[in-house]
C-alpha cells in the first residue's frame, strides 16, 4: 500500500528554522501549503494580471511584472495574517518568507536580490503591521455557521446599544442597513457603495457621510477596507464598536449640538436623561427606515425608534421607553403623539402599544367602535400626509443620474488614455480618426440648445447642443474651444479619406 509522503518529504520540522518555535502544527493546513508550494488554486491571483475597463465588460491585461508583483504580495499579506493569527512574531514570519525552498516567500526573495536585505526586511515589517492591525480588528471564522453566529451577536449589541440624539438614531440606520448587507454577504466582511447605503437606510449621500466620519468609523462600528471605483463597492467590515457602554454616539450628538452644556451652579442634571442599554427590535427598524414616512420632515427616526422598542415589548410607560428607545422624553412625547394621530399606536391609562395589525400596512382596518380609534389608511398616506412621498423614488433617481455620469466620465478617461491609431502612407503617419463620441439624440434637444438628461428629464446645466447637432461640455478645464476641436476632427477625416 502505498502513502503520500509528498507534505513528510517537502515540510521540515520546526527545529529547522533557526530556534523559530512556530511549527507547521500550529498554522492551518491552508497556511502550509501557501508557504510550501504557493498559491497553486490561484485564489490570489484574481484581478492580479487583469483589471475590467471602464465600461465593466472588457477585460484589459495587466503587464506579466506588474501582476506577478500584485500576486506576490497578496500571497504574502495572507501568510502574515496567518502567522499572526497563529500567535507568531515578525521574526517568525521573516523565517518562513526568507526560507530558500518555501515557494510561497518567492516574492519577498525577489525584493532582496533587486533591491537588498534592508529593503526585504522593510517590506516585511509593512506587511506584518497591516497583518497585525488586520487580525486584532477581526474576527476567525471556520465556517458559515460561526458567521451568523457573530452578526447575530452583533444585532444583539446593536440593539442594546443606545442610540441617543438625531445624528445616532441615524448612525443606527447606517449600521443596520450595513447589517442587513453583511448578512446577505455571509459575513462581517461586504460590499456597499455610499449610493446604495443612503437607500438602504433612507438618508441622504451627505448626512450619510457625516455619520461615518464622527460615529460609525471613531466608533469602531465600521472600517472601510477599500474605496470602491467604477461599478464596485467599497469594501467594508462589521466591527464590535470599541465604544464603552454608551459613550459614543451619544458623545458626538452632545458634542455637535447647538445648545450650552448644563450648569452646575444653576442645578442643572449633568447625566444622561436616557438609561446606559436599549431594547429596539432592530429587524423591524430595517425594514420601516427606507420608507418615504420615516423620512426626516415625516415621523423621523425618534418614531422609528419607538415602534421598533414597542414591538420588542408591548405596553410600556412613558418613563421605560424612554430608556428602552433612547429618547428623550420631550420627543418620546410628540412622536408617540404623532404616531397615535396616525393610528398606528395606542395606550391604556399610562401605557402604550401598537395597534392591532400596526405593522401590516399601517393597520388599514375598519374602525374600531369601542374607542372610536381610526388607524391611518396605508403607507403612502402618511408620507403624502408629511409632504414626503416620493422622496426615496427621487433619490434613487438621482443616484441613477449621478452614476450614468460617472460612467460617463470614466468612458471619456479611458477614451483620452487610448493610444491614438495611426498608419504608416509613404513614410508619414496618418492619423485614423475615431468615431465622434459627441453625437446625441435628436430626443435629447431642449429649446434654446439646452440637453435633456435622459435619466432625469430635465435640462443639464452644464451642456449644450452646438448648431452642427453634436453636444458640447461648457467646463472651465477646457484646453480647446469646440471650433478647434470641429476643425482638428475635420481635418483628420479629410486625410484618412485621401489615403484611403
Amino acid at each position: 500500500m502505498t502513502h503520500n509522503t509528498h507534505h513528510d518529504l517537502s515540510r521540515p520540522n520546526a527545529s529547522q528554522f533557526n530556534g523559530v518555535v512556530l511549527g507547521y502544527a500550529q498554522l492551518p493546513s491552508a497556511a502550509t501549503d501557501l508557504i510550501l508550494l504557493g498559491d497553486l488554486t490561484g485564489r490570489y491571483a484574481t484581478g492580479s494580471y487583469s483589471r475590467l475597463s471602464s465600461d465593466g465588460r472588457t477585460v484589459i491585461p495587466r503587464g506579466d511584472r506588474q501582476g506577478a508583483a500584485e500576486h506576490g504580495h497578496r500571497i504574502t499579506a495572507a501568510i502574515a495574517c496567518h502567522v499572526a493569527r497563529a500567535g507568531g512574531s515578525i521574526d517568525q514570519l521573516t523565517q518562513l518568507l526568507l526560507h530558500p525552498e518555501h515557494e510561497g516567500g518567492r516574492h519577498t526573495r525577489g525584493i532582496a536580490l533587486r533591491s537588498g536585505q534592508t529593503r526585504a526586511l522593510d517590506y516585511i515589517r509593512r506587511v506584518w503591521n497591516s497583518a497585525s492591525k488586520t487580525i486584532s480588528t477581526t474576527i476567525a471564522l471556520s465556517s458559515r455557521h460561526d458567521a451568523y453566529e457573530v452578526l447575530a451577536a452583533l444585532r444583539d449589541r446593536i440593539e442594546t446599544t443606545p442610540w441617543r440624539g438625531e445624528r445616532g438614531r441615524t448612525a443606527l440606520r447606517v449600521l443596520r442597513a450595513h447589517l442587513n448587507f453583511a448578512e446577505t454577504a455571509g459575513g462581517p466582511l461586504h460590499h456597499a457603495s455610499e449610493r446604495q447605503t443612503a437607500e438602504e437606510a433612507g438618508i441622504s449621500r451627505t448626512t450619510l457621510r457625516a455619520v461615518y466620519e464622527t460615529i460609525l468609523k471613531p466608533g469602531g462600528w465600521l472600517r472601510r477596507l477599500r474605496v470602491g471605483h467604477g461599478q464596485e463597492g467599497s469594501t467594508w467590515y462589521l466591527g464590535n464598536g470599541n465604544i464603552a457602554g454608551h459613550g459614543g454616539p451619544a458623545l458626538f450628538s452632545r458634542f455637535r449640538s447647538t445648545q450650552f452644556p448644563p450648569d452646575p451652579a444653576l442645578g442643572e442634571w449633568t447625566t444622561s436623561e436616557t438609561a446606559t442599554t436599549a431594547d429596539i427590535d432592530s429587524t423591524v427598524l430595517s425594514r420601516l427606515m427606507g420608507h418615504d414616512a420615516f423620512a426626516h420632515h415625516a415621523l423621523g427616526s425618534a418614531a422609528l425608534m419607538l415602534i421598533s422598542a414597542l414591538h420588542q415589548r408591548p405596553y410600556q410607560t412613558v418613563a421605560e421607553l424612554v430608556g428602552t428607545s433612547s429618547v428623550s422624553g420631550a420627543t418620546t412625547y410628540r412622536a408617540l403623539k404623532r404616531l397615535a394621530d396616525h393610528g398606528l399606536v395606542q395606550h391604556t391609562g399610562e401605557t402604550w402599544a401598537l395597534a392591532p395589525r400596526a405593522l401590516e400596512g399601517f393597520g388599514i382596518r375598519l374602525p374600531d367602535a369601542d374607542t372610536g380609534h381610526t388607524p391611518a389608511q396605508g403607507w403612502d398616506k402618511v408620507a403624502e400626509h408629511h409632504g414626503t412621498r416620493g422622496i426615496a423614488a427621487r433619490r434613487k433617481a438621482l443616484h441613477t443620474a449621478e452614476r450614468a455620469a460617472y460612467q460617463e466620465a470614466l468612458d471619456r478617461l479611458a477614451e483620452h488614455r487610448s493610444r491614438a491609431l495611426v498608419i504608416v502612407r509613404d513614410g508619414r503617419q496618418v492619423l485614423v480618426p475615431v468615431p465622434r463620441p459627441d453625437e446625441i439624440p435628436p430626443t435629447w434637444h431642449a429649446p434654446d440648445g439646452r440637453v435633456i438628461d435622459p435619466a432625469t428629464g430635465r435640462a443639464a446645466p452644464d451642456w449644450r447642443v452646438a448648431t452642427d447637432g453634436r453636444l458640447i461640455l461648457i467646463t472651465p478645464s477646457d484646453q480647446r474651444s469646440y471650433d478647434e476641436l470641429a476643425a482638428a476632427h475635420a481635418e483628420a477625416l479629410s486625410e484618412w479619406e485621401s489615403v484611403a
